[in-house]
């Protein structure tokens, strides 16, 4: 029977899929037995049905069939090239895609495109993220660079965000574009008739088209399209009212938009709100990965350094495992924190296991680094290494514990000057534990030594950099060249925070509390909130006191209570610091209740940056519950004209709103595990809550003369994550200095706004991979010097753009550009001249370059020319 004739003049593909959460109301054994299951239905439907298509994604699942299925990978296999198994998305999971750092998106596809290709020699080129909650605004930039070329994703719905059409085209910060497709209704559909579920799709697509999806098959649990699903989209093409059915793939609609040449509009930024609530949810989660996801990047950056210098064998293997279990716990249902409790004893262990390999890595390559470093025989003395983990020059304070029979230790560098020093509270809580803090000045992604030394140093040899006073009624202050800030012992915040440099003093005027506890009824995922900067309860502080002083720093200890609830901050100025550090150590025991941390400043027409993946995002000031990664500034105008700004930088924490010029960070939530309205908590019920218990994080307040770009935030951000490490050492001949550095970064521009995240070695062949982004929407030259592989990489970078970097061990190869998988591009063009001497070496122009605006190009080409002045700022 054929279509009517009166039928639309439309085609729908209908898009046969199974959404699989590996963990969500289940573990994830579970969440992989369905996977085997429902793959296999979906092979005998297509022995039952020869026009049925099955869509799949989130390659960790077929990995695991292939290991635990053999005899269904090969019908997989064979599917494939019959095209009527598709494989989509081309990461590894569906992962949330707020919350990750920038290098695990690239990893996503970087583990996931190679193994579709490796295994049936094709990867995807449309990404499907169905489920996550939202989604960055790198995220264009990335997935081209990942063979990319569309997007498919379900959230925010039409309630919660105005689209200017579907499909439409959505551009990062770069100008990359991908084509995108908002699923209309849902992923999944009832197993039996479609024809509700396809009248609701219809219902949430714009009147007009000519061709659209329509996503079916059961789902979250598995199961994939049934029977009577695809009897009803028989059924339902044989009817003609909604015009032709198609059994399809995202592929084949993509094709046809891309065919029919149609103009679409243009979406910029990023594809917000949906479970505000997520961004917090489950502290612990948030800090294991950020503290994985850093730790891994690390790791490869020494294991590429000992392995070149030292022999080390570089553990390909076991770091490639380490981010698949990274990778794996960035699952939507994992990471946002709306998975059942024992799902975190299983993501704890599996990001625990990802955090040795590192450490292990890390370890291994400083201890091979310093067995070739000369340290020469000093009585009575402790030798230390400090290794900086960055390409650029750190100055960091560095604490050392040690049980060793040094009485009044103090501290000398290599060159045997005395450094300041000063005792500070152990760790251990034994007879005679020691434990001082110094500064460190170290090179670029290299060490210097420095010594532990007993008994009295030269009088006057350290100076004494820093002050803590008491001002009136017991004010504790600290205070040094750079800022002056003052704690009042009511509140146990700050009364007073004076940049010296500009003048400002950002507290004046303010009337706000800094801790917030509000009630909190709503679910785990946060259904429908829009902002939780409410008024609330502040903690009372209950003691504010000055608890260290000395040449190093100054420490304030406050101490708060509310109800059964515990805080203490530490408040760290160093002697020469332009910020201060905060330690946090909460023991939260509220239920249904929200701790917001808020840093309020007294700035009028305020602006507010966040820090996104691999980017950063200006957002209104509205107190919108958002999404950031490690840092949030406010910028504004002082009452005295003077424009002035704060950033504040965190090493575990997600969530933030800036309503109007304070920011907040939402450190605890306490929802029930898993709670999911319309389901109401029972009066009587036994219940599991979130965030019960101690945690501890640090914050930076970093005050600015009104732009974050001047006041390094980016790279602090880094250091605060990837800190330097300092290791004890033994006395030995070496044919390495005490002070090395394997790899310096160029200073080109804008506060170096160009950051190098990534140094690995190649998935394939003998070489390194360098990974770099322009980090302040300008312009910018950027070089590295590879000293331990006698290459130099540099490079123009236009605002926002990632490039990454083949540079081969063989000096007589030369160093190419590559996407994100790895792969060299095609007509990379010299920009500027290697500093090696292999002054042939090219180095390339912006991907893309052709194709930029004349804005664009004049303005990367008037970096390249003055990239010993700087570059110019925003336009």
């Amino acid at each position: 029977m054929s279509r009517p004739a009166a039928a639309p003049a439309r085609l729908l593909h209908m898009i046969g899929n199974a959404h699989i959460d590996p963990v969500w109301l289940w573990q994830w054994p579970e969440g992989f037995q369905e996977a085997r299951a429902t793959f296999w239905s979906a092979i005998h439907r297509m022995a039952e049905y020869p026009d049925f298509v099955f869509t799949c994604d989130q390659v960790a699942l077929l990995a695991f069939v292939e290991e635990a299925d053999p005899a269904l990978f090969e019908e997989i296999r064979k599917r494939v090239a019959d095209g009527r198994w598709v494989n989509v998305g081309g990461w590894w999971v569906e992962p949330d895609c707020n919350v990750p750092t920038g290098e695990s998106f690239v990893r996503q596809g970087l583990l996931g495109q190679r193994y579709l290709r490796e295994k049936f020699g094709v990867a995807a080129t449309v990404g499907l993220n169905a489920d996550p909650f939202g989604h960055n605004a790198t995220l264009p930039q990335i997935l081209r660079k990942q063979g990319l070329e569309a997007y498919c994703f379900l959230r925010p719905g039409p309630h919660e965000a105005q689209l200017p059409g579907n499909p439409f085209w959505w551009e990062a910060a770069d100008g990359s574009r991908v084509l995108a497709y908002r699923i209309p209704h849902e992923y999944c559909s009832p197993r039996a008739d479609i024809a509700y579920h396809t009248d609701k799709a219809m219902a949430q697509l714009p009147p007009g088209l000519d061709s659209a999806m329509v996503f079916y098959g059961v789902g979250n649990h598995g199961g994939g399209p049934t029977k009577d699903n695809i009897d009803s989209v028989h059924r339902l093409d044989r009817l003609g009212a909604y015009g032709e059915l198609r059994l399809s793939s995202p592929l084949a609609y993509v094709e046809d938009v891309f065919a029919s040449g149609v103009e679409l509009p243009v979406w910029r930024g990023d594809l917000q709100h949906h479970a505000a609530g997520c961004y917090a949810a489950h502290s612990g989660i948030k800090a294991w990965m950020r503290s994985a996801e850093h730790a891994l990047v690390v790791a490869e950056r020494w294991a590429s350094v000992a392995s070149a210098v030292a022999g080390t064998p570089y553990p390909h293997e076991s770091l490639t495992h380490a981010w698949k279990q990274v990778l794996f716990n960035q699952f939507h249902d994992i990471l946002p924190g709306t998975s059942i409790e024992p799902a975190y004893d299983d993501a704890r262990d599996q990001l625990g296991e990802a955090r040795s390999i590192a450490r292990r890595t890390v370890n291994l390559a400083l201890q091979t680094l310093a067995r070739d470093t000369d340290i020469p025989f000093r009585e009575g003395t402790q030798p230390v290494l400090v290794f900086n983990p960055h390409p650029w020059r750190v100055r960091a304070d560095v604490e050392c514990e040690f049980g060793l029979a040094i009485e009044r230790p103090w501290v000398e560098d290599d060159a045997g000057q005395p450094v300041p020093s000063q005792s500070t509270r152990p760790l251990a809580t034994t007879s005679n534990p020691k434990r001082i803090a110094f500064p460190a000045d170290l090179p670029p992604l290299g060490h210097r030594l420095y010594w532990i030394r007993p008994g009295s140093q030269a009088p006057g040899s350290v100076g004494d950099h820093g002050s803590a006073v008491r001002g009136p009624a017991s004010t504790p202050v600290l205070e040094n060249a750079h800022l002056r800030a003052e704690v009042d012992p009511a509140t146990g915040w700050l009364r007073t925070l004076l940049d010296k440099a500009t003048g400002v003093d950002l507290m004046a005027g303010v009337d706000a509390p800094h801790t917030v506890v509000t009630d909190d009824p709503t679910d785990t995922w946060g259904h429908r909130v829009v902002s939780y900067a409410s008024p609330g309860t502040p903690f009372t502080c209950t003691s504010a006191r000055i608890v260290e002083s000395g040449p190093v720093r100054t420490v304030v200890r406050v101490e708060s209570t509310y109800e059964r609830s515990r805080l203490v901050e530490e408040i760290i100025l160093g002697a020469d610091a332009r910020h201060l550090e905060v330690r946090i150590d909460l023991d939260w025991q509220e239920k249904l209740r929200l701790l917001k941390l808020r840093f309020p400043v007294g700035l009028q027409d305020p602006s507010a940056t966040y820090e996104i993946p691999y980017g950063h995002l200006t957002r209104p000031a509205d107190g919108a519950e958002e999404p950031g990664q490690s840092w949030v500034d406010v910028s504004g105008t002082h009452a005295n004209g003077t424009r002035a700004g704060l950033a504040v930088v965190n090493d575990a924490k997600s969530a933030y709103d800036v309503s109007g010029s304070d920011i907040g960070i939402t450190a605890a939530r306490s929802p029930v595990y898993a709670w999911h309205e319309p389901r109401q908590l029972e009066p009587d019920g036994l219940y599991s809550y979130q965030d019960q218990g101690r945690q501890t994080f640090r914050y930076l307040l970093v005050p600015h003369a009104g732009d974050w770009r001047d006041a390094g935030v980016v790279r602090l951000a880094a250091e605060l994550t990837e800190p330097a490490q300092p290791a004890y050492e033994s006395f030995h001949p070496g044919v390495r200095p005490a002070t090395a550095s394997f790899a310096v970064e160029g200073e080109h521009g804008r506060a170096g706004s160009v950051v190098t995240t990534v140094l690995k070695r190649a998935e394939d062949g003998d070489g390194l991979v360098v990974r770099a982004y322009e980090s302040a929407g300008v312009p910018a030259a950027w070089s590295l010097d590879l000293g331990f592989a006698g290459r130099t990489v540099s490079a123009t970078f236009a605002p926002h753009e990632i490039r990454s970097f083949l540079v081969p061990f063989d000096p007589d190869r030369p160093v190419v550009e590559i996407d994100l998988l790895e792969d060299p591009l095609a007509d990379t063009e010299p920009s500027l001249e290697s500093a090696t001497e292999s002054a042939t070496e090219p180095s390339l122009e912006p991907a893309g370059a052709e194709s930029a605006t004349p804005e664009v190009a004049a303005a990367v080409a008037a970096a390249t020319n003055t990239a010993d002045e700087g570059v110019p700022g925003d336009a």
